[in-house]
């Protein structure tokens, strides 16, 4: 039993590092009304293990933090990771290939509103919607579903 929570612990906290550092080395088209946030490709990882969720939501406020985000950013961007993160565990036995979608969608549903309300962007949410969404669509579905390949490519050689 202890072994098993230093191992969900030590998982957590690389997926954590891992995501801080990728955010931070790609800051620069990480944050803003057009983004791609690289990391966000990691939000494929609750398949894998329970881990991941809090791993990806410590990593993402973390990187927030460090990226120079405002409050309500750290919050509620790290809040929509966490949710992601969530329902892409919740799917994983359904498909895998499902997995970016939850992600997607709240980052779709929440980053808009903060970048309005947060940063005073005055472009308009329908279309910052979009931009967020074709930016979760390259991170988490395209670099995600790629990492999932890459696993699975690794699984049937092993």
């Amino acid at each position: 039993m202890k072994n098993k929570n230093i191992t969900y612990m030590t998982q957590a906290a690389m997926i954590a590092a891992i995501y801080v550092v990728i955010t931070y080395v790609g800051a620069a088209f990480s944050f803003g009304e057009v983004q791609v946030r690289i990391s966000a490709s990691l939000t494929i990882l609750p398949v894998f293990t329970p881990a991941a969720v809090p791993g990806l939501f410590v990593g993402c406020l973390i990187g927030n933090i460090l990226g120079g985000a405002i409050l309500p950013d750290i919050i509620f961007g790290s809040l929509a990771t966490l949710i992601g993160a969530f329902f892409t565990w919740k799917l994983r036995e359904k498909s895998p290939y499902l997995a970016p979608v939850p992600p997607i969608i709240a980052n779709i549903l929440i980053v808009p509103f903060v970048l309005r309300y947060g940063y005073g962007v005055a472009l308009p949410i329908p279309f910052m919607m979009c931009t967020v969404g074709i930016g979760e669509i390259i991170s988490c579905a395209v670099l995600g579903i790629c990492l999932l390949y890459t696993s699975d490519a690794a699984d049937d050689k092993a």
